[in-house]
C-alpha cells in the first residue's frame, strides 16, 4: 500500500510507474470519483513526455501521441449503459493496444479481457490521504515493484 497525501505525490507516483511501462501494457485503475485517477494518468503521461492529459469522461477515450502513444479511457459513463461489454468492444482498443500504453479508469472485468498481463491499481480515498494498491497480474509483471 502506498500512501499519497497530495496531488503532486500522485503525479510523482505516476512518473515512477511510467518508468516500468512499455508498449502493450494495460493499467486498470479504480477508485471513487475524485480519487485521483486522472492525476495518476497525468503523472504517467509526464513520465512518458506527454502533457495535456485531461479526463476523457465525455469522449470515453483519448489517444495522446508520444514516443509510446498513451490511450486514456474513462468507462464511467459506460457502466450505467445497458450493456457495458458491448460498448467497450466498440471502442476497438485491442487494435491499438499493442503499440500503446492503455490506461483505463473504472476498468473492471470487461477491461481485464484486453490482456492477461496488467497492472490493477486501486485508489482508496475514504479520507484526505489516499491509499494506493498496485496489483501486478500476469507473467509480464513478475517481480514488479516500485
Amino acid at each position: 500500500m502506498i500512501t499519497i497525501e497530495s496531488a503532486s505525490e500522485m503525479v510523482e507516483l505516476g512518473i515512477k510507474i511510467s518508468a516500468h511501462l512499455q508498449a502493450g501494457d494495460v493499467l486498470l485503475v479504480n477508485g471513487p470519483l475524485g480519487a485521483g485517477k486522472t492525476v495518476l494518468a497525468q503523472g504517467i503521461g509526464a513520465g512518458l513526455g506527454i502533457q495535456g492529459i485531461t479526463s476523457p469522461t465525455f469522449v470515453i477515450a483519448r489517444v495522446h501521441r508520444g514516443v509510446i502513444p498513451f490511450i486514456h479511457v474513462d468507462l464511467y459513463r459506460l457502466l450505467d449503459s445497458g450493456n457495458p461489454n458491448l460498448f467497450f468492444d466498440e471502442l476497438d482498443l485491442d487494435s491499438q493496444r499493442e503499440h500503446a500504453i492503455t490506461f483505463i479508469e473504472w476498468g473492471g472485468a470487461e477491461s481485464a479481457r484486453l490482456s492477461e498481463d496488467r497492472l490493477e491499481i486501486t485508489i482508496d480515498s475514504s479520507d484526505e490521504i489516499r491509499q494506493v494498491s498496485i496489483n501486478p497480474v500476469g507473467p509480464r509483471w513478475i517481480g514488479f515493484s516500485l
